[in-house]
């Protein structure tokens, strides 16, 4: 079996409040995009394996997240040794979900594959337990996010006709590392409104990770400007970073450093 975990960006992201546990309460809609990873999984007599290639492909087993959630699916139900292939086409530490995407796909891919027939909801339940981003990958769809991230509420939202273009200057940006300067704060800011009608120009749609990884990674604050300065309806740092993104009317005629990961999709 093969399946192609996508990425994701964030429309949005405010942090609102910090918890007992010791994780954030964030807001924020993820958008998921066309940027994929590629993942087979086949039945073995073997041990289960891993083989993983492309980007951040050295990642031990026992510490991959699609190892992880073969472990997690088999303390729970009966299901037997796979054999793992995954080609990593999402940049690592990137804030664009690629680790939480992988990890999700396999539960939904096993979850396939052994016929086990488990809900939406029980895979949100299992794939929570991977990490704070996973729950949303199960339906995979626009959503509001909310919680520490495992609270999905799908919505109706989608950018057709607009070009994106995602940037990364291959900065790895720990989660941990991000949250460290984060001052959470409330941000009542009206979802209903914008996802009604789009405008981004009316409404103040922010990063609250941005001013401090902009201060420690200039040149990701540059990446940023460069959008700007070419006409973007919005550009915005996904997620914790590194990755930025733009969104525009027209496709726009930019020129990246040849070390930049970079891409341009026609939503």
């Amino acid at each position: 079996m093969i399946v192609f975990p996508n990425a994701k960006i964030n429309l949005g992201l405010f942090i609102t409040e910090k918890r007992t546990d010791g994780f954030h309460n964030l807001e924020s809609l993820f958008l998921p995009i066309p940027l994929c990873d590629i993942l087979e999984v086949t039945l073995t007599t073997e041990d289960t394996s891993l083989v993983c290639t492309g980007e951040s492909s050295d990642i031990p087993t026992e510490k991959n997240i699609v190892y992880k959630a073969w472990k997690l699916l088999s303390d729970y139900h009966a299901i037997g040794n796979v054999s793992i292939h995954l080609h990593k086409m999402i940049p690592s530490g990137a804030g664009m979900g690629g680790g939480s995407s992988d990890g999700t796909f396999m539960l939904k891919a096993l979850n396939e594959l052994f016929h086990l027939n488990l809900s939406n909801h029980r895979l949100e339940e299992l794939s929570a337990h991977l990490g704070s981003d996973c729950p949303f990958f199960v339906q995979n769809k626009a959503a509001l996010i909310s919680g520490r991230g495992e609270v999905v509420v799908p919505v109706e939202f989608n950018l057709e006709g607009k070009y994106l273009v995602v940037v990364n200057p291959g900065v790895h940006i720990s989660t941990a590392q991000a949250f460290h300067r984060i001052e959470p704060k409330s941000s009542n800011f009206n979802w209903k409104e914008f996802i009604q009608h789009k405008d981004f120009e009316k409404v103040e749609l922010r990063n609250d990770f941005e001013q401090s990884v902009f201060l420690l990674y200039p040149e990701i604050a540059e990446i940023k400007s460069t959008f700007i300065n070419a006409g973007a309806l919005y550009s915005s740092m996904s997620g914790t970073g590194s990755t930025v993104y733009g969104l525009f009317k027209e496709e726009p005629q930019l020129e990246w450093s040849e070390k930049y990961f970079s891409r341009t999709f026609l939503l």
